[in-house]
């Protein structure tokens, strides 16, 4: 399944890209996070979707969409919370649209998408290889 592995390398590279760069802005600004923030997006945000990812390119592909689903879900509901709804320093509407907070809210609304789309894309995975399961 070329497509699955194609799509979903190319959802987590632009993931991993435009984390970078919201991690840049958090330094910067900066927007400290708590030891379990740190700990969530060390382990769900930024490794889950790269291990899904070289799963995708291994006879575990279903297990890699599942990773890959689980992972984007959990970053998408993470950022949702605490860039738009928990009043706190790491929500869009507190940190000034200026210099580095420009990247910052750019990033943190990108980062909505992408993780949507990953979501998708995870889904979208896990139903062709269970299709293909069936046809089996």
């Amino acid at each position: 399944m070329q497509s699955i592995t194609r799509y979903g390398t190319i959802v987590v590279v632009f993931h991993a890209v435009i984390v970078a760069l919201h991690s840049l802005a958090h330094e910067k600004i900066p927007v400290s996070l708590s030891w379990f923030q740190s700990l969530f997006v060390s382990s769900i945000v930024v490794l889950a979707p790269i291990v899904a990812t070289i799963l995708l390119w291994t006879p575990f592909q279903k297990a890699g969409s599942w990773l890959l689903l689980g992972s984007m879900t959990g970053a998408l509901l993470f950022g949702v919370y605490y860039h738009l709804i928990a009043v706190s320093p790491d929500q869009i509407f507190q940190i000034p649209l200026t210099g580095w907070g420009i990247l910052f809210d750019i990033t943190a609304i990108l980062l909505v998408f992408v993780e949507g789309l990953g979501c998708g894309v995870g889904v979208w995975a896990w139903k062709t290889l269970q299709q293909k399961e069936q046809v089996l």
